[in-house]
């Protein structure tokens, strides 16, 4: 028996088990709904990621892999019915007509090392002390360095001029690392 052969297995029938579902385009996160709002038991690992939108960075949540998540499922016992014709989703993944299911360490270690950030993480895009450059306005592409964050979207940075530092508050969206 080789490797192929054995992922095809389902090993204990009664045994739940992960299963891969691939979704239509763009609508993981509608399907993930859906399935749980059915009483299946969904893993959809996302990422936070900051992305500048409208001119201002924001945090948002992506799909780790997109249009794929996570469902897990009895052989025998689950009602593998509705999964088909639940809205986002396009098929659980398999070879010919069988689903093939997925290591559960595979799982457990996208679980432990989860996606989830904190408000507290959120807020540590820049750190005090950190070299930045100016990406917008008058003092475009000038160096200076981070103080602090004034709420979500402003920070205060040291920048040398007319040789004194001078504090400035201006749109996080303006800052990059450098």
């Amino acid at each position: 028996m080789n490797d192929h052969d054995a992922t095809l297995e389902s090993g204990d029938d009664a045994v739940p088990r992960w299963y891969v579902i691939q979704c239509k385009g763009g609508e993981s996160f509608r399907a993930a709904e859906h399935l749980a709002n059915q009483g299946y038991e969904v893993f959809h690992p996302v990422l936070e990621v900051q992305k500048k939108r409208r001119g201002k960075l924001e945090w948002v949540s992506e799909p780790l892999f997109p249009y794929y998540l996570f469902i897990r499922l009895d052989r025998l016992v689950s009602n593998w019915r509705p999964i088909r014709s639940t809205r986002g989703v396009l098929k659980l993944v398999g070879f010919g007509d069988m689903p093939v299911a997925v290591e559960d360490g595979l799982v457990a270690t996208l679980r432990e090392h989860g996606s989830e950030r904190s408000a507290t993480d959120r807020n540590l895009y820049f750190r005090a002390g950190e070299a930045v450059t100016i990406t917008e306005g008058p003092f475009k592409e000038l160096q200076a360095v981070f103080a602090s964050h004034k709420g979500e979207e402003r920070a205060i940075v040291l920048l040398n001029l007319l040789h004194r530092q001078q504090r400035l508050e201006m749109p996080v969206a303006q800052l990059k690392r450098s």
